[in-house]
């Protein structure tokens, strides 16, 4: 049985009161929501911090605010239950209740929290598994190690991010609030992500992720696919988010409802440190409708441009002849 190392818990009540613990503790300490993601590492020894910040009693981080003209804030707190049942999200932003279903189990989702899945640790078949299982192949180079098992020539990191919600926020422009004790800053979503397995993030380790901030849902539309071995609980190996904002001023001749694409995103997850935006699928849609050949057009390109390695599920080259197919059922959804 794989146990829990010691460590000091802390339960603040305010984010003000969290950030001063952390601010005053250092890089020994690790905030916690739901533990479904911190609690197995800390098991395998892949993180161990000394102090450990629970974060699930914060009003602020546990609200969801807005609706779907003004755009729609969510604390970090919030359940992937919570998400998936919230009238108005399902409503505005289907999207997002349908990325956050795909997430692991229901057991889970009711533990779960929206912050703790955009935060997710990168993973990697040499990197998840027990520490004497690491330590047997003298561990690798995200955690103990100096080599890359997946590219044992390359001095980078190449476990992959495997997020259902984060190719979803790249996609439709979602915002993050981040607080700490030298106060508050906005990031976008596509550019707090880092392309290396280690150093995954575009956030201090003192920093508190506080909420999200989804953009109004003036007429774009979204959708999400997910290739994994088994139809639950299972991360994602590759995912695709495909986004689309329809110019509704012009109508195609014939008097077709068939508006062309004002601007688009492809964005490609599982099989890289960070999200990838494909804008050379997007370019394929742009300024046309989205018919059958624009589809298969942006789906070649995205597979183009994918290149899993092989660190996680399946054969790396069957997944990326399933980009094709995955960038071809997302963009479906939205026609």
């Amino acid at each position: 049985m794989m146990r829990l190392p010691k460590f000091e818990y802390r339960v603040p009540r305010t984010v003000a009161e969290a950030v001063k613990i952390i601010g005053d503790v250092g890089p020994e300490a690790q905030f916690v929501a739901g533990g479904t993601d911190l609690y197995p590492n800390m098991k395998r020894r892949q993180q161990t911090p000394r102090t450990v910040i629970s974060v699930m009693r914060l009003a602020e981080l546990n609200q969801i605010t807005g609706d779907g003209k003004s755009g729609i804030s969510i604390g970090a707190s919030v359940t992937l239950t919570d998400i998936i049942e919230h009238q108005l999200i399902n409503r505005d932003y289907p999207v997002i209740a349908q990325a956050a279903r795909m997430i692991s189990t229901p057991i889970l989702r009711n533990m779960g929290t929206i912050g703790g899945n955009l935060l997710l640790d990168t993973r990697c078949n040499y990197y998840d598994q027990n520490y004497e299982w690491r330590k047997g192949i003298n561990f690798c180079l995200k955690k103990d190690g100096d080599i890359c098992w997946v590219a044992p020539g390359s001095s980078k990191c190449w476990a992959v991010q495997s997020s259902d919600l984060v190719p979803v926020m790249v996609a439709i422009g979602a915002k993050f609030l981040l607080a700490s004790t030298l106060g508050e800053r906005i990031i976008d979503a596509g550019g707090f992500y880092n392309d290396d397995g280690i150093n995954y993030l575009k956030k201090r380790p003192d920093e508190l992720l506080v909420d999200i901030h989804l953009p109004p849902a003036n007429g774009w539309r979204a959708s999400y696919q997910k290739l994994r071995r088994r139809g639950a609980f299972d991360f994602p190996v590759l995912g695709v988010a495909a986004w689309v904002k329809l110019d509704q001023s012009q109508e195609q001749a014939g008097g077709t409802p068939a508006f062309p694409v004002q601007d688009a995103r492809i964005i490609l997850g599982g099989i890289a440190p960070s999200p990838i935006e494909v804008n050379e699928a997007a370019q394929t849609l742009i300024g046309k409708p989205l018919t059958e050949d624009q589809i298969l057009a942006a789906a070649e390109a995205a597979y183009i441009k994918a290149r899993p390695l092989d660190n996680t599920d399946f054969v790396m080259n069957w997944r990326k002849q399933m980009t094709r197919q995955y960038t071809i059922r997302a963009l479906h959804e939205l026609v």
